[in-house]
């Protein structure tokens, strides 16, 4: 079994020795990935200062393979360590290669200069972050992603055993978010470096992430595998969502949907009924929806979107009971949107409520 390789026992963290976050207790094996979310300014990146020594700890420790940090020189750490925080930095004319470069010092002799082997490093590592061809341009004169995946590459060419980052992907358009999350699982599974970020995408954190930190307030609310502690619930609660709502099926935050008066009954099933209820939900018009079995992909937005959503538990028949409910809905509603559901054996239901919404003189508004 893997042993802890970095971890914090009892840990609080601030400024001016007054305490902003307290009790911070997390630990992760060699190679695996950590990530911290939650809402912005609540000490995420007082953190990550911390645990790379950028800020003093107010009590606490942190251990690395069973060793203080305190304990380990600024030197040695730096070839275990690679930091990228969002602090920005303004080099006076360097090209971004050189910028790179810059990884490679705590290897360098007393002058600094680059060895054939350390040129080979910054090479690969510009190549790993697909920047090439900004490699010779000023790093000053380049857009705020590009400058992003500079830093990445000068923080892979230290060749550590962990990278901490603060906000990785902030000004990167979703492509190279994408990228840069796979570079880093890549990194993490192919090369062992322990991963420690935090990251504004919750639904891309709970993705590629072993561990998942929640900062709130003045404490770490939870710690934990994604698939302990990422539920619908614990993010509408981390993030005091009122007005929508996180989908953890989907990995979406969810605006609010609108659940007074509907007048419209959506049949729905096989992900044909996603694109109508996100419809109406912009146009501001409450719904029903159904008859849903509740592994049908439908079901996980329709929970979130409609006034009302009547469903079955999977694999289950139809009671009587529950079509009666529906029809009743039906009554209720000026019309019935059938998105062109291909009736078979196992929901002649849905044909059913068609034709009693027909004998019923409701309106039929096929959508294909």
């Amino acid at each position: 079994m893997d042993k802890i390789y970095l971890s914090a026992d009892s840990l609080n963290v601030g400024y001016s020795n007054k305490t902003l976050i307290k009790d911070i207790n997390f630990h992760v094996k060699k190679g695996e990935i950590l990530s911290l979310i939650g809402p912005n300014g609540s000490g995420k990146s007082t953190i990550l200062k911390s645990i790379t020594k950028q800020l003093e700890t107010i009590a606490g420790t942190v251990y690395i393979e069973g060793k203080e940090f305190s304990k380990i020189s600024n030197k040695n750490l730096a070839k275990k360590m690679a930091v990228v925080l969002t602090d920005k930095i303004t080099p006076e004319i360097m090209t971004c290669r050189e910028v790179v470069s810059i990884g490679r010092y705590p290897y360098t002799g007393y002058f600094g200069k680059l060895s054939e082997k350390d040129s080979i490093i910054v090479d690969e590592a510009i190549k790993m972050v697909n920047a090439d061809e900004i490699a010779d341009k000023d790093f000053n004169n380049t857009s705020d992603g590009q400058k992003q995946r500079i830093m990445l590459a000068r923080a892979i060419c230290q060749q550590p055993e962990i990278i901490i980052l603060d906000e990785p992907t902030s000004y990167l358009d979703i492509k190279f978010k994408i990228e840069l999350l796979e570079i880093l699982k890549k990194m993490s599974r192919e090369k062992n470096i322990t991963i420690i970020m935090s990251l504004h995408e919750v639904d891309l954190a709970s993705k590629i992430s072993d561990k998942i930190m929640f900062v709130k307030g003045d404490v770490i609310s939870k710690f934990g595998s994604p698939e302990d502690i990422c539920t619908t619930t614990n993010i509408n609660n981390l993030y005091n969502l009122n007005n929508g709502t996180f989908n953890i099926n989907f990995g979406s935050v969810e605006l609010s949907g609108v659940k007074e008066n509907p007048k419209v009954f959506i049949l729905s099933g096989n992900g044909k009924g996603i694109p109508i209820f996100r419809y109406l939900q912009k146009q501001g018009i409450a719904f029903y929806t159904g008859l849903l079995y509740e592994n049908d992909v439908d079901y996980q937005l329709a929970s979130d979107l409609s006034s009302e959503v009547f469903s079955i538990p999977a694999f289950e028949d139809v009671s009587t009971d529950k079509l009666i409910a529906c029809k009743n809905a039906i009554l209720k509603c000026d019309k019935l949107i059938n998105p062109s559901i291909e009736i078979k054996k196992h929901n002649t239901f849905q044909k059913e409520l068609i034709d009693f919404a027909v004998q019923n003189n409701i309106i039929i508004e096929n959508w294909s």
